[in-house]
């Protein structure tokens, strides 16, 4: 397999300039939409709050993903939307991808795990970056998903009283 060299960034959906934010949609939609055949209500009202983790290479959208910032105090972060623009496929873009957002959730919410739904035939690629199954395998818009979920790395140090 071919790699490819890449930048990472991580924006918050008002960081985007609007071009960015087109080429992001227009590749989840054509990755989620169309080409799996899934009529499903792609804008969901939660990019507005998450940050948008993207691989480039001299200005192109290589592969993306988003990150759901932990709501209380024992809640997971989550990540979401992950994607490789099917033009670069084979290049390994999904582990760099995985890797750099893990490394920002462990970054960004030190003291929380990382949760994510997956596409059930994709548990095997979860599992290689220590994700566990938590649930069963449910229908999400037509497509099999199991919730899963990585253990932080390392556990917070207790203060013995």
């Amino acid at each position: 397999m071919a790699s490819t060299t890449y930048t990472a960034d991580l924006k918050t959906f008002d960081e985007l300039l609007a071009r960015e934010l087109y080429d992001l949609l227009k590749m989840r939609v054509d990755v989620f939409v169309v080409e799996q055949n899934c009529a499903y209500p792609e804008l969901d009202g939660k990019d507005i709050d998450a940050l948008h983790l993207r691989l480039l290479e001299s200005g192109e959208l290589l592969a993306a993903a988003r990150i759901l910032t932990p709501r209380e105090p024992h809640d997971p972060s989550k990540i979401g939307r992950v994607v490789v623009s099917p033009a670069h496929r084979g290049k390994r873009l999904g582990d760099a991808l995985m890797s750099e957002a893990i490394s920002a959730c462990e970054r960004l919410y030190p003291a929380h795990p990382i949760a994510l739904s997956a596409q059930a035939h994709l548990r095997r690629f979860y599992e290689s970056f220590g994700f566990i199954v938590t649930s069963a395998e449910y229908l999400e818009d037509g497509i099999p998903h199991i919730d899963m979920v990585r253990q932080l790395a390392i556990q917070p140090s207790r203060i013995l009283s």
